[in-house]
């Protein structure tokens, strides 16, 4: 019972959160470059051990591992840092998968040319779904969110132009960087590509966390209507929310087009759009460390256990149901102790004015 009420009780992020606030700014920084370090060598780090029944390490660590790391932490913007339920996520995938095949091979530019177009129309997206829609909440903004999404893989299958229900094929890989060729049999380039783009992401939310974007999120996330009330534009944060996620989602989209090589319409379905949430609940809403660490659980076992065959996804299942019983809040969840500051001031006294 010792051990249940620890596991349920215990919150492992305050004690890293508290060994982190204790440390030297040396200290954070070494730290902080350790573990880049050994998330940059992790390609080299499976001995074997960790190959799954029908792809090595390598492979997984790629997709679905790091690319699930990549999109939930995209995910997380929109429900951990707003509050807002998006079942429609993959939409956005589908658009920057779906952009670097249709330039890749049906015009001359190459990756790095088309990867700020992918990222720019899904933000776009994100922009025209996210201004009519995000005056809605809850079940009803999920309902809207889940319907754009299949909206976006219907389109795909209707269109023949785009290849319909057949898809894509013969997508050209990146251009070769510092000597590291992207091979479809080498999947390590890919994995420091989407490394990158992590660290960038991270980067960013830290940033904004910290600002006001971040404080308007958090007001907005506990309260709606009470940030509307003490004159947050809700709207314009919550399409902020929207428009980065989607950001993140469609250049995530581009490499993974260019990774496989060829897509199709039902890659981009509802499961996966849950896949990911659940990966944002699993690891701990609104904790980049946690939700890093669920999609990393999440996406590597289910290829670990494929060998059960058919029982893999009810193994599966039931290991997600007891977890969540014993951390209802996610394995990492976010920090739960306000601390009273008695310097605090009134927006009057700060002279720092509304959050607009």
């Amino acid at each position: 019972m010792k051990l249940l009420n620890t596991l349920r009780e215990g919150n492992l992020r305050d004690w890293g959160a508290s060994y982190w606030e204790q440390s030297s700014p040396t200290k954070r920084k070494v730290i902080a470059t350790s573990l880049i370090g050994l998330a940059a060598l992790a390609p080299f780090m499976g001995f074997g051990l960790l190959d799954t029944p029908v792809s090595d390490y390598g492979a997984v660590l790629v997709y679905p591992v790091g690319m699930f790391i990549l999109m939930a932490l995209g995910l997380n913007i929109v429900v951990g840092k707003s509050g807002l339920l998006d079942l429609g996520y993959v939409a956005f995938f589908a658009i920057g998968a779906y952009t670097m095949a249709i330039l890749g091979t049906k015009t001359a530019l190459n990756f790095w040319e088309i990867l700020p177009i992918g990222v720019g129309l899904a933000m776009l997206s994100g922009v025209l779904l996210g201004t009519p829609t995000l005056r809605l909440r809850g079940d009803y903004l999920a309902i809207v969110t889940l319907g754009f999404g299949e909206i976006v893989r219907i389109v795909a299958v209707n269109i023949e132009a785009i290849g319909g229900p057949r898809g894509i094929a013969g997508i050209p890989t990146p251009p070769d960087v510092f000597n590291a060729k992207f091979t479809i049999l080498d999947p390590k380039p890919y994995y420091w590509l989407l490394l990158t783009f992590t660290l960038l992401v991270i980067w960013m939310v830290r940033r904004m966390a910290a600002r006001r974007p971040g404080r308007a999120w958090d007001a907005i996330r506990q309260d709606d209507d009470v940030a509307q009330l003490m004159g947050v534009n809700t709207l314009k944060y919550k399409v902020w929310a929207f428009v980065l996620g989607a950001a993140v989602a469609g250049a995530g989209g581009v490499i993974y087009a260019s990774q496989i090589l060829s897509i199709v319409p039902d890659q981009f379905n509802l499961n996966l759009s849950i896949l990911i949430l659940a990966c944002v609940v699993f690891g701990g809403i609104g904790n980049l460390w946690g939700v890093i660490l669920g999609a990393a659980l999440l996406a590597f076992t289910p290829e670990r256990i494929r060998f059960l065959s058919q029982p893999r996804i009810l193994v599966f299942g039931i290991a997600l149901v007891v977890m969540m019983n014993l951390r209802p809040d996610g394995i990492l969840p976010k920090k739960k102790r306000e601390h009273f500051d008695p310097n605090w001031k009134t927006v009057e006294e700060s002279g720092e004015g509304e959050i607009k």
